[in-house]
């Protein structure tokens, strides 16, 4: 506070010493001298009061003027604060926005996670059961029943352990092969496989367990044709954005000799997907439409990194999100 004190005076201090200076020096005159007091110099005497007045009015002006322009700058400073203060409230608002995406996806997230970690659970039981390591199972069975979410998966596993308990060899095989195919038809191939060699060693010389090796091998290719046929079918119906989806599964299925023969088609596709993309970019900057631009220039950088259009939008992603904060404020 004494510091604004400190600059208002600085700010005047010229005008100040002017205005002292003229009374000071008329004091002097009137104290000092007869000057005004003979009739000769009243001519003087009023061109000095002039002059002392003209003195003292354009400092007086000078000050109005310099205040007046102060008064204009905390205007200005306070128009320019209440911008401030809009920009963060509506950044504020946005935030709420973007925790609130957050807490959603985040929630999304914890079901699929959840859903996995069922599936793991039950793996985890049916290992020991295999193992016929029933008093693990059961402490398995029974940490799982302390969490609330998961008392009915807990009480569905106690069942599973008491018929697997009592069943007999055979029956026990029967539930084992049950469960791979149950890892069959959802594509869990290295669970089927780690289950299957298990079943294997446990009995080595039933056919029935020896079998299920092939009946993977059976699966897999069931599936790779599936795929080899959706992906045919997206290809011809230029189904760009399915024919990635599909692609991105069969690889895993496909041998070096395959994947050359289709390189070229998946050139075509990729490059098709990434026409796409640039129009769709391009045409986002043009409506300036920047936070789908962002996201649009963001897709291509990750699924085409090597590409000179990741390049040159990487170049321009500063000016990208300077112009997604100015359009957010």
């Amino acid at each position: 506070m004494d510091s604004g004190k400190d600059g208002f005076f600085r700010r005047f201090s010229w005008h100040t010493f002017v205005v002292g200076l003229a009374l000071v020096i008329v004091v002097v005159l009137v104290l000092f001298t007869d000057i005004f007091a003979k009739p000769q110099t009243d001519l003087l005497r009023q061109l000095i009061l002039m002059l002392g007045a003209l003195v003292i009015l354009s400092a007086l002006l000078a000050m109005l003027s310099r205040l007046f322009k102060i008064l204009d700058a905390l205007k200005d400073n306070s128009a320019r604060l209440k911008e401030v203060a809009g920009a963060l409230e509506n950044i504020s608002t946005e935030l709420t926005h973007i925790n609130h995406s957050t807490r959603v996806s985040e929630t999304a997230k914890a079901i699929a996670f959840r859903d996995e970690d069922r599936q793991s659970l039950r793996e985890a039981v049916f290992d020991k059961l295999q193992q016929q390591d029933f008093d693990a199972a059961n402490e398995i069975i029974g940490e799982i029943a302390r969490r609330p979410e998961y008392k009915e998966l807990a009480e569905q596993l106690r069942v599973q352990a008491r018929r697997y308990h009592d069943a007999t060899d055979q029956e026990r095989m029967t539930q084992v092969i049950a469960h791979i195919e149950r890892l069959l038809d959802t594509c869990q191939w290295a669970k089927a496989s780690v289950q299957i060699e298990g079943l294997i060693k446990a009995h080595p010389d039933n056919e029935r367990a020896k079998a299920m090796r092939q009946i993977l091998l059976d699966k897999k290719r069931q599936r790779k044709r599936v795929l080899l046929a959706a992906w045919d079918d997206a290809v011809k119906a230029q189904e760009t954005d399915r024919s990635l989806d599909i692609l991105k599964e069969l690889d895993f299925y496909l041998s070096p000799n395959e994947g050359l023969a289709l390189q070229e088609a998946a050139r075509d596709v990729f490059r098709t997907k990434l026409h796409n993309l640039g129009v769709q970019f391009a045409i986002a900057v043009a409506d300036k439409q920047w936070v789908g631009a962002l996201e649009i220039g963001q897709q291509i950088m990750k699924d085409f990194p090597n590409s000179k259009m990741s390049e040159e939008i990487r170049d321009k992603l500063d000016v990208l999100r300077q112009n997604v904060q100015m359009q957010s404020s």
